[in-house]
């Protein structure tokens, strides 16, 4: 792994704005998504069109919480059945710069644009399949994160506070 990766892998106060659209099976669903993330504390904010289905999640040290509550181990299994499948939130801030979890163990390919596609053990297949500029550094714009059958698209509109 490159010293960029490993610097990406440790970046703690950075946020995007961008969209995702899933599948599971034969359903589906949109949000647009805002990630902040300030040390080891991250909000993430979904909404359906129109601000439909909103939620808001925040992982800190004491714990995940949704919408404002007290952080619970019940929420896990709230937001499973809210999206209709398991989100892989402690490794996302990392597949969201393309790089893997540090305490992973991954495969990792590149395709002819130098995409890369990784596997962790948990099987969930990760394609990185556009990027953008953002301060001089490279960072994904465009992946496909698939498991079973769930398939999530996550398109980047804006980073911001990426060092």
């Amino acid at each position: 792994m490159d010293q960029r990766s490993a610097e990406l892998q440790h970046a703690d106060a950075w946020q995007l704005a961008g969209r995702a659209a899933v599948a599971v099976g034969s359903q589906g669903w949109q949000a647009s998504l805002d990630w902040h993330q300030r040390g080891d504390a991250a909000e993430l904010h979904l909404a359906g069109p129109l601000g439909v289905g909103a939620m808001v999640l925040t992982e800190t040290p004491a714990g995940l919480s949704l919408n404002g509550a007290p952080p619970s181990d019940a929420v896990l299994a709230q937001l499973q059945e809210r999206l209709g499948f398991e989100l892989p939130l402690n490794n996302l801030r990392y597949w969201l710069f393309g790089v893997p979890d540090p305490g992973s163990i991954f495969d990792l390919t590149r395709n002819d644009q130098r995409s890369r596609g990784t596997v962790d053990p948990g099987g969930v297949d990760r394609e990185l399949r556009q990027y953008m500029m953002v301060s001089g550094d490279w960072l994904p714009a465009r992946m496909v994160l698939v498991r079973d059958t769930v398939r999530v698209r996550i398109a980047v509109d804006h980073w911001d506070g990426v060092r």
